[in-house]
């Protein structure tokens, strides 16, 4: 079930769909806000395949109704995905409307195996940079590569 939040910017999936692979999305929180930089997006929950299929399928519904950057903090915990999960992601996703948008995806928790989705999403042709710090991600957003030349993610 999907809802809005108090200022229509919250969401909650906890049931399945073809989506989701069939596995449902649980203890899942997605909130879109507007920022700076485009739109920040928050994410909490269970680390699990369904939930990050879910939240970018939320994401990509963002970017059709109004296509600008994303900045995407995750704070999913549990286990990190696996290198076979993320190359399903950016497969499912790879045709879709978030490859013409620049994507700042954010683990302050640390990076887990992202950096290897990372790799996958730009071979698929999206603009996709990992982060663990919410500031670099959002200038890196705004102002591009050429900023961040000598400064580590």
């Amino acid at each position: 079930m999907t809802r809005a939040g108090p200022r229509g910017g919250e969401w909650q999936a906890g049931v399945s769909s073809s989506a989701m692979t069939g596995h449902g999305a649980r203890d899942l929180r997605v909130d879109l806000q507007p920022h700076p930089a485009g739109l920040r997006v928050h994410v909490t929950g269970a680390n699990t395949l369904a939930n990050t299929i879910a939240y970018w399928t939320r994401v990509l519904r963002a970017v059709r109704e109004r296509p600008r950057p994303i900045l995407l903090v995750d704070e999913l915990i549990g286990p990190p995905l696996t290198g076979d999960d993320w190359l399903l992601l950016v497969g499912t996703m790879a045709a879709t409307e978030l490859t013409n948008v620049r994507i700042a995806h954010v683990k302050p928790r640390g990076l887990d195996a992202l950096e290897f989705c990372e790799l996958h999403a730009g071979d698929a042709g999206f603009d996709a940079r990992v982060f663990v710090d919410e500031a670099e991600a959002s200038r890196w957003l705004r102002f591009g590569e050429g900023m961040h030349a000598d400064h580590p993610r």
